[in-house]
């Protein structure tokens, strides 16, 4: 079963590509910053979520581990 087809795979997906772009962002800011529009501009929009709501982020991330771990 794809990851899209399945809600919790896609939760998964979409709150790692958030923590991941948001990481190399703060790594390497001209990696994610040239790209602000087009296909990959998907990552620098993922980063600035990731950067405005890093709380919620790291909440739902832990309530997904644990989620998965039980």
């Amino acid at each position: 079963m794809s990851a899209l087809f399945h809600f919790q795979s896609l939760l998964l997906v979409v709150l790692l590509l958030i923590c991941t772009c948001t990481y190399v962002r703060a790594a390497a800011p001209a990696l994610v910053d040239r790209n602000k529009k087009g296909v990959f501009g998907v990552f620098f929009k993922a980063a600035r979520i990731g950067e405005r709501l890093s709380p919620y982020c790291s909440i739902a991330c832990l309530i997904m581990a644990i989620y998965i771990l039980t």
